[in-house]
């Protein structure tokens, strides 16, 4: 099944005898193999009847509201992609045609109102609250796209699949929407024009829906600035506060610096960073699918693994990059044998992890956990002070060549890969354990 197209319906009969005959046209003339779902909410006015006539699946929904509508039609359709739509003839079925030929360009692609070449046909106090509700959550939530609540979109199925999804009502929009781009998944907008419906009146009642609305908003602000977001990384760059957007810029004019930008270069841990955007024939590695994703325009060489086992040959790399890492992995589990197993020789080592020996450190962490309260810095799990991770990287054959700080607190370093002593590399020769790499 290519595509399955779905329609949330509650007393739409005038509207669906005009509707479904033109969306199957649309539908045949695509050559898909499609199906219809239409999800009826109880409807007396024959509605299912004029359904089943046009050889569409009914849903008779059990769980309340345009989200639980959506919820059980997404578990009951097959296509490799979904499209939502209303049954209200305000969504032109021509449209159809051209979400799907853009499935390409998005994980999820929207008729949007708001785009450029886009319009819409609706009362002024409906375009205004529309205007209102799409520039607050855009603006909170610091999003790139224009119209979070059309209903007309297509979805690839593997974006409804990884979502869990539990709003009833309309805020379900904003709700895939966010949640899916947090994921990773491409959002695309291609324009259309929103006619007011055919026979009927909206459903929607305006209070329960604006106490919808910002019960979600609180819910996805959460979400959207939790740093397990997608593009967490790279929006800590440009954040709103002051303290972070220092951090990651100070980090970032660092590691360029200490860079030598060879064409061979691994970034451990890289996040959806500015750092790995900046080094564009790096190979990023994560353990976030979601984070390798975001950097999919800027860095089209990403490995998802963890750096216990690095999945490179020996002397793969002239550079390794592994900034604000090490201190969220346990101290068993880091093995800088490892990092320099992969580097060629003179190979160099960029790191930077806390220094919780600093007094800088002991006074700001607290304070960038308080006034940041979604970023890494609650997911500290190891301790390193400044003389303890040089220790380490001593021990791992690796010499410091210069260091700076990050206000004193966080300490970047750039190490130059060194050959074995005599005894050392005899010991590895012999196949000590202690010289495994």
């Amino acid at each position: 099944m290519d595509l399955s197209v779905v329609l949330p319906t509650f007393d739409e009969r005038e509207n669906l005898e005009v509707l479904l005959p033109r969306l199957r046209r649309i539908l045949e003339g695509m050559d898909v193999a499609h199906e219809v779902i239409v999800a009826d909410a109880g409807s007396t006015d024959g509605t299912r009847e004029v359904a089943e006539a046009q050889g569409c699946q009914v849903l008779r929904q059990r769980e309340p509201g345009y989200g639980g509508a959506l919820r059980e039609a997404f578990g009951r359709s097959r296509g490799a992609h979904v499209l939502t739509m209303d049954s209200d003839l305000s969504h032109d079925p021509y449209i159809v045609r051209n979400l799907y030929r853009a499935r390409d360009q998005g994980d999820v692609v929207i008729a949007s109102r708001y785009v450029r070449g886009g319009m819409a046909e609706m009362p002024v106090f409906r375009r205004v609250l529309s205007a209102v509700l799409n520039r607050v959550y855009g603006v909170v939530l610091d999003l790139p796209f224009r119209d979070l609540s059309s209903g007309f979109r297509l979805y690839d199925r593997r974006v409804l699949e990884s979502l869990d999804l539990g709003s009833r009502d309309f805020e379900i929009l904003q709700e895939i929407l966010i949640k899916a781009y947090v994921e990773g998944w491409r959002v695309h907008e291609l324009p259309f024009p929103y006619k007011p419906r055919g026979a009927g009146r909206s459903h929607a009642r305006l209070l329960p829906f604006a106490l919808a609305y910002g019960r979600n908003l609180y819910r996805m602000w959460r979400t959207r600035n939790s740093c397990i977001a997608a593009d967490y990384d790279e929006r800590a760059f440009r954040s709103r506060h002051p303290l972070q957007r220092f951090w990651h810029r100070r980090r970032h004019a660092i590691v360029m610096a200490f860079s030598r930008s060879p064409h061979r270069v691994l970034d451990v841990g890289c996040g959806s960073s500015q750092i790995t955007k900046s080094l564009p024939q790096a190979v990023g590695l994560d353990v976030r699918l979601r984070k390798l994703m975001f950097l999919r325009e800027t860095n089209p060489r990403r490995v998802n693994a963890s750096l216990e086992r690095l999945p490179f040959r020996d002397g793969s790399f002239d550079e390794l990059i592994c900034t604000a890492v090490v201190e969220h992995v346990p101290e068993e589990d880091l093995s800088l044998e490892e990092f320099r197993r992969v580097l060629g020789p003179d190979g160099t080592l960029i790191l930077s992890t806390p220094d919780w020996d600093s007094l800088a450190w002991r006074c700001l962490g607290p304070l960038y956990r308080r006034l940041v309260p979604g970023a890494y810095a609650r997911q500290h799990i190891t301790r390193y002070t400044a003389r303890s991770i040089r220790e380490r990287l001593r021990a791992a054959g690796f010499r410091e060549e210069e260091h700076r700080t990050i206000a004193g607190a966080e300490l970047v370093l750039r190490c130059r890969r060194v050959p074995w002593g005599p005894a050392r590399g005899a010991r590895r020769l012999a196949g000590s354990p202690e010289g495994e790499p």
